[in-house]
């Protein structure tokens, strides 16, 4: 061990997802990638941003308001943080205004200011502010009997000193004036006025322009904008609720007026408008972040949408259609003959859509059981789900109402299923149904027997995502891991005890445990000098168990290399600790999202595909699944398009330095960049 306690200290998880949102903001950077995709980078990072101070920031403001403490939570916990996320966001505004609005300008595409408008662009404007806006405004001026209003998160407002006095004599000089969500962000102008060019106004522009007329006898003194986040992690205490739906459908009103976390204004905000506002939501002066901007960058990426250039985009994606699929073909009889993988989005989710298709207008299919974490709103696998009820079709629904932020779109799925008659089930009390599965079973016309028909997935069913986001998704009759399938399936719905299952790894019973298993296999191995191999991919990495079991493993010689995109605690590359560990991120046109884990010792390996991340709340506070490959041709594919091309990208690929920070890819002279690869494997021929 290094004499050096500092040295074996875990990496900070805080820290290392706001290093992964340096890596994403790394392509708004590059000038390879076309305009309107890095602003979509740029704005995918404050969305990213928006997510971490609404989950993971309140206990650090509770501990630097709380005064000097020790510990993960603390004022210097705090501290480091926000000096950290205030430089992510001034990089971003820098990038914003000294690089993408310029090339945007050359483009002949702007968001123009009031002051840049022409007289007839001021015209069209006040007449749509008269016509969409002023309709829709609300200004509260503050005074004893008009507190200040509540405000939502993420919500844009202003805030306004004024002059004078109001209609009964009263010298109140502040006033509050929330822009609803309804209104667009961006509005085109016409072309007639807009000079050939590609002319937009921001709503915040709009509003600014008429601040005045809203407070008609008084002056407008000074104004800002500002922004709220506020902590959004439902929390449920489910021992205590009789109706899960109900208590959720409740706390999501709530979770728009939770605590405050961070204050957004304009960088022109005065002194004294911005302490009145740190005061209000009682937040550090290190909470507040000035920018020079909208302060709802994230909305700018409406101006993808608004814009639409084919040029300023990546060359449109079509996804092939299944290679192990032939078209037009059954693809349970397809299933019957041997395992398929689709490789998601190289290969079309359509291969999955079309085997509940089939499943649904089979009279022979007798049941449909499925888990559901996000499918999106309108999705076509919950219309399919209720047209099978419709045929007389059992349904099974394991559906997960608190997945994060799809909390109600969940809910209104389950209303709707469980109308139609669907048997909907909420998992298990105090954990989150994250598997991923669908199991069909069908009765064989020749033999009058009952057969199973699986799908497995390290990704949702969720059909907008599904050409987003890399997965793998697995077909299979194999006998095993159905009756697996279908054991879960009872557990989930009737609670009883979990039996021995053959081929299947679920948490929280089994998986952590196994995991530890395996990589003391590997370690066992590196110790007698054998073989001893670990390769893993995953989107995160912050379970300690594993993470230490995995240092032994490399300290007893274990080659260890981890492919984590997000989040990961373990520190690689550190002399006399984990110099045998070797941690890359890889950031690409696609989310990465496969959870692939490969372990090798003596002649043996195990490959396993999962829906787990190596998370403490994966391992033992939900319910997840990992399955093994068993197929040799099947197995060595995954090997070879998520594992090895991943560890041979020379273009994408961020590397884990000793000192905690990661390494920017070096320009490569050859090579594509395994996502790139893939797409030329899969594309046209």
């Amino acid at each position: 061990m290094p004499a050096d306690r500092e040295l074996q200290q875990l990496l900070d998880r805080d820290q290392s997802i706001l290093a992964f949102n340096e890596r994403v903001l790394d392509w708004a950077v590059r000038e390879d990638v076309p305009l309107l995709e890095r602003l979509r980078y740029l704005c995918i990072v404050s969305s990213n941003l928006d997510e971490w101070f609404e989950v993971r920031c309140a206990p650090h403001v509770t501990a630097a308001k709380a005064g000097p403490a020790r510990g993960l939570y603390s004022q210097e916990s705090f501290r480091l943080l926000m000096d950290k996320a205030h430089k992510l966001v001034t990089s971003q505004y820098q990038l914003y205004n000294q690089s993408l609005r310029p090339a945007f300008a050359a483009q002949g595409i702007r968001v123009v200011s009031h002051g840049e408008r022409s007289s007839a662009q001021r015209k069209w404007v006040s007449e749509y502010y008269l016509r969409e806006v002023q309709p829709l405004l609300m200004p509260v001026g503050l005074d004893p009997s008009h507190p200040f209003p509540q405000v939502a998160n993420k919500a844009l407002n202003f805030i306004v000193r004024l002059k004078g006095v109001d209609a009964f004599g009263r010298a109140n000089e502040v006033a509050i004036v929330k822009v609803p969500r309804a209104l667009p962000r961006l509005v085109r102008l016409p072309e007639r006025i807009a000079n050939n060019k590609r002319l937009f106004v921001s709503i915040s522009s709009i509003v600014r322009a008429h601040l005045d007329e809203l407070f008609p006898g008084r002056e407008v003194a000074e104004f800002a904008q500002f922004r709220v986040t506020r902590h959004s992690d439902l929390a449920v205490d489910e021992a205590d609720v009789s109706d899960l739906r109900m208590a959720l459908r409740q706390g999501l009103h709530h979770r728009h007026y939770g605590q405050a976390v961070r204050l957004e204004v304009s960088f022109d905000c005065s002194p004294m408008l911005s302490e009145l506002l740190l005061e209000q939501y009682g937040l550090p002066e290190e909470a507040l972040f000035r920018v020079r901007g909208p302060v709802n960058l994230v909305r700018q990426s409406q101006l993808v949408d608004l814009v639409d250039d084919p040029r300023l985009l990546f060359p449109p994606w079509r996804p092939a259609w299944p290679h192990q699929l032939q078209p037009g073909r059954s693809v349970m009889a397809q299933m019957r003959k041997r395992d398929i993988l689709i490789h998601q989005p190289f290969e079309s989710f359509e291969g999955v859509l079309e085997l509940l298709r089939e499943a649904v207008n089979d009279p022979q299919v007798l049941a449909i059981k499925q888990t559901i974490y996000r499918t999106g709103s309108d999705s076509e696998i919950m219309q399919l789900l209720a047209e099978a009820v419709r045929r007389g079709k059992e349904v099974m629904a394991v559906l997960e109402l608190k997945a994060r932020f799809d909390e109600e779109a969940n809910i209104n799925s389950a209303e709707k299923l469980e109308a139609l008659g669907a048997q909907v089930v909420y998992g298990v009390l105090g954990l989150k149904t994250h598997a991923k599965m669908l199991l069909i079973t069908r009765r064989d016309r020749r033999s009058g027997r009952l057969k199973r028909y699986g799908h497995l997935s390290t990704g949702n069913y969720n059909v907008r995502t599904a050409r987003l986001y890399t997965d793998i998704s697995h077909l299979t009759c194999d006998e095993e891991i159905t009756v697996d399938m279908d054991a879960v399936f009872s557990h989930l719905s009737s609670h009883n005890r979990l039996p021995r299952l053959n081929r299947l790894i679920l948490a929280p019973f089994h998986l952590h445990e196994q995991m530890l298993v395996l990589i003391g296999q590997v370690a066992q191995a590196a110790r007698q000098g054998e073989h001893a191999r670990i390769v893993l991919k995953m989107n995160s990495l912050t379970d300690e168990p594993l993470i230490r079991a995995l240092i032994e493993a490399g300290r007893q010689g274990a080659r260890i290399d981890l492919i984590v995109r997000g989040a990961c605690m373990l520190p690689a590359q550190r002399a006399g600790w984990t110099e045998n560990i070797r941690v890359r991120s890889i950031i690409g046109r696609f989310l990465e999202h496969p959870r692939v884990f490969y372990f090798g010792w003596g002649e043996h390996e195990e490959l396993l595909l999962s829906s787990a991340d190596w998370m403490n709340r994966n391992m033992v506070r939900r319910v997840e699944l990992a399955w093994p490959v068993l197929d040799a041709e099947l197995r060595q594919q995954v090997i070879d398009e998520c594992l090895v091309a991943y560890l041979h990208d020379d273009r994408d690929a961020w590397t884990l330095e000793a000192d905690g920070s990661y390494a920017r890819p070096r320009k490569p002279t050859t090579g594509l960049g395994a996502q790139n690869a893939l797409m030329e494997r899969y594309g046209p021929q």
